[in-house]
């Protein structure tokens, strides 16, 4: 389960896509939550989803 806070739920999906190399989609299917809501709470932080680098950043 990923945490509900949106910093350090920033921080844990960024560290888990690093370390295992997963997309987004497929860490939100193995963690059991919604790729839709994950995105829009990072992106009220100013952070956007960037496949190419397999992270969020500003």
């Amino acid at each position: 389960m990923l945490p509900q806070d949106p910093v350090i739920l920033l921080s844990v999906v960024n560290t888990r896509l690093r370390d295992t190399g997963d997309s987004l989609e497929e860490l939100c299917a193995r963690e059991g939550a919604d790729v839709r809501a994950v995105r829009e709470k990072l992106e009220r932080l100013g952070y956007s989803y960037r496949p190419q680098t397999n992270q969020f950043a500003p």
